[in-house]
């Protein structure tokens, strides 16, 4: 692994990739990752990677656009330094919740990035919780879709009044997974969203009273949804409320509706790092992902089977 592996990082979310090369027990790649004057990306990669499996970690979070383009311009560095392969290791996969026209003359952007990773030369893609699993069947490379179950899944302790509740109907096969492992009960949310990062509940499928729910979700982006979602489970007389996201992008009042909230608790992963802010935040706890993407570039390079990893 020391003379065929490397891996380089992007500025997207460096103490992830950190940790993922420690758990592996190799340092990171020397590489230039900054800006000319005018603010376009500038890239040079500072080791030999001729012959050896390249694998980028860069999650397409704030700003989505610049840490994007990082990506695909490493990658097409390692590319034209005859990289055996390039692997990107995309933990938060940005555009996703523009899967398909809902309305129209609106784009496909997970496609449109889709595109733009495999145009860029990347051979393979690593990434987690997609906001929606058939985005694979976007790429014509092989794309390792991993969950986040196992990571939550040792956090959160079984209680005899647990329930899992899904804060919309899009979301119900991530929940009732989790249900699934913990051998609990399943609500769902109806919310009618409107607009982009507005949504009223509508109604509640499922008893909660008297249940310590945990809302399960990809991405928590303002939180509006969230917090809303979390008083109607109290308003139908749930004991507590905690919050289950994969993906903290946590935007404009987000951290703040979060505290001010009835959440007991908001549990997310390390796949976007977290603002100042939210990490002054007593409610917001963050799990780390690295050993998972560590065991799953681990099976990659050496050409065994990840799909344990995959549950």
């Amino acid at each position: 692994m020391e003379t065929e592996m490397i891996i380089f990082s992007g500025n997207s979310n460096r103490p992830l990739a950190e940790k993922i090369a420690s758990y592996l027990d190799i340092s990171l790649g020397a590489a230039t990752v900054g800006q000319f004057a005018d603010g376009e990306t500038r890239v040079e990669l500072g080791c030999n990677v001729r012959g050896r499996d390249v694998y980028v970690i860069q999650s397409s979070c704030f700003p989505a656009n610049h840490h994007i383009m990082e990506a695909v311009i490493i990658a097409d560095a390692a590319r034209r330094a005859s990289a055996k392969t390039v692997n990107l290791v995309m933990p938060y996969f940005g555009y996703a919740r523009q899967e398909r026209k809902s309305a129209p003359r609106t784009p496909i952007t997970a496609k449109l990035v889709a595109d733009l990773i495999s145009a860029a030369g990347v051979s393979r893609l690593v990434t987690m919780e997609l906001h929606t699993g058939a985005i694979q069947g976007f790429f014509n490379i092989p794309v390792d879709h991993l969950f986040a179950k196992p990571i939550f899944s040792t956090y959160f302790r079984k209680t005899e009044n647990m329930l899992m509740v899904s804060p919309d109907a899009g979301g119900v096969e991530r929940t009732r997974a989790l249900a699934k492992m913990f051998d609990c009960g399943l609500a769902i949310i109806d919310k009618r969203r409107d607009r982009p990062n507005e949504s009223n509940v509508m109604n509640l499928i499922g008893e909660v009273k008297g249940k310590d729910c945990i809302i399960v979700d990809d991405i928590c982006d303002t939180a509006g949804s969230l917090t809303k979602a979390a008083q109607a489970l109290m308003d139908e007389g749930a004991l507590s409320v905690r919050a289950c996201v994969s993906h903290p992008v946590l935007s404009g009042p987000a951290v703040e509706r979060i505290e001010k909230s009835v959440l007991k608790e908001f549990v997310c992963t390390d796949s976007i790092p977290l603002s100042p802010e939210a990490k002054k935040c007593k409610k917001i706890v963050q799990l780390s992902i690295a050993e998972l993407l560590g065991k799953a570039l681990r099976r990659i390079h050496n050409a065994d089977s990840i799909s344990s990893l995959f549950v």
